[in-house]
């Protein structure tokens, strides 16, 4: 989330975005509030500093009243008072950020980018562009032609896990992990550097990545007495953000910009659920997922950057796909601004989300201290960005339904046959 000397500064790009997703009779006055409240912190730490000050002041008295001979005792008794002042100052300080700053910067959006669209809901996303010819032909379902090939088994591990979960085998199994390596190397080509991320983080991390209906909905959190517990997490980009916490960056280091690859976890709960057997919707699942870290000069460059890579990648394994713009109604709290990538399925005869492309500006990083430095001694926040490169269990139901045969057997894109030991089809 923002800090509050940061919503002050920019109150009136908040104002417009609060205006433009139709949110400001909500949020104008607990913007309002806040203000007032910084002012109050801001009032108080002065209160501080002055203690502080005058605690220095009278100690140089104290040492020259002692050099002169004379009586130090009236100046050891507002000595004495003063540390007492600073702890109760402090502590109107910790009460008014902790329950009232915190939790109005926690309902507060991110700036939107000039170019969102306007509209109440996802069914108002803006499609930008369109790439292949979707087929019409009529296919299997990816459920029927896994079960009755063998190449996953979800009853099995609906009974040892739940639903939304799997077993795959064979060589739906093999490809998967070739377009995990495939996502790899393609990313590490263009000097994206390579993390294996840890599968807990945190709790502090989450809240600086997203708000609390998104956390309620789909991280699963370890059940142990602290006040930051960790989590499963849901994505590389969340441990991928912490890597860098309380970092101080040259200008000159950045872009930082990262491939992580990691099993991720879910819970699905709300309007979606796991409504279907499956590989679409799970718990568990794989991900290959790009971040940057940069300077806000930057940020623009490299968001198309990261839609091109994941362009790239579809068209490597001859999906056709569409991009739609994220309107002001479905951005999530944390974005400035956003773009879905989805790939045509036969079965539904429709687009289906599986690469989503984020913008957060400082959002994520100025929670967690990730700042950065010129040579000329400008300081600043870091801009966050990150894309899905490869989430498997999704582009595998996409390449199952897209270059499924007659025969039931699946053509393998020409770009993963060498990840697959030279297969052209899995069957």
């Amino acid at each position: 989330m923002f800090d509050a000397k940061y919503v002050k500064e920019h109150a009136d790009e908040l104002q417009d975005t609060l205006k433009r997703q139709k949110r400001d009779k909500e949020l104008l006055p607990v913007l309002h509030a806040l203000i007032e409240d910084e002012q109050k912190w801001r009032t108080l730490k002065q209160e501080t500093d002055n203690l502080r000050s005058e605690r220095n002041k009278i100690s140089e008295a104290i040492n020259a009243t002692k050099k002169e001979g004379s009586d130090i005792k009236p100046l050891l008794d507002q000595a004495k008072a003063i540390p007492d002042k600073i702890k109760d100052v402090e502590e109107r300080m910790t009460k008014l950020e902790h329950d009232y700053l915190r939790p109005k910067l926690a309902k507060l959006p991110n700036i939107m980018h000039k170019d969102v669209p306007y509209g109440a809901s996802e069914e108002d996303n803006k499609e930008i562009k369109k790439w292949g010819t979707p087929t019409k032909a009529k296919v299997k379902n990816h459920v029927e032609l896994c079960e009755a090939n063998g190449w996953a088994d979800f009853d099995a591990s609906a009974q040892v896990s739940g639903n939304g979960f799997y077993y795959l085998t064979g060589d739906l199994a093999l490809l998967q992990q070739a377009l995990i390596r495939f996502a790899i190397e393609t990313l590490t080509k263009k000097d994206y550097v390579y993390v294996e991320p840890p599968l807990l983080v945190r709790k502090h991390v989450l809240d600086a990545a997203m708000d609390s209906d998104g956390f309620q909905q789909s991280i699963y959190q370890v059940k142990e007495k602290s006040d930051d517990p960790l989590c499963l997490i849901g994505t590389a980009e969340h441990p991928i953000l912490g890597l860098h916490e309380n970092t101080v960056f040259k200008a000159e280091e950045l872009p930082k910009k990262y491939a992580g690859y990691s099993m991720c976890f879910r819970q699905e709960i709300g309007s979606h659920g796991i409504n279907e057997k499956g590989l679409w919707r799970t718990h568990q699942f794989n991900k290959v997922e790009q971040f940057v870290f940069c300077l806000p000069e930057q940020s623009e460059g490299l968001y198309q950057e990261l839609m091109q890579n994941s362009e790239e990648l579809l068209k490597d394994l001859e999906l056709p796909y569409r991009v739609v713009e994220i309107c002001t109604g479905d951005l999530a709290l944390w974005k400035h601004r956003s773009h879905d990538i989805e790939v045509w399925r036969p079965t539904t005869g429709n687009y289906g989300e599986v690469m989503s492309l984020t913008n957060c500006t400082v959002y994520q990083a100025m929670d967690l201290g990730i700042r950065y430095v010129k040579k000329d001694g400008e300081r600043g926040t870091v801009h966050t960005l990150n894309n899905t490169a490869i989430a498997t269990s999704r582009i595998m139901v996409a390449i199952l339904e897209n270059h499924q045969n007659d025969d039931g057997s699946v053509n393998i894109p020409k770009k993963l046959q060498s990840y697959m030991g030279g297969k052209n089809k899995i069957k």
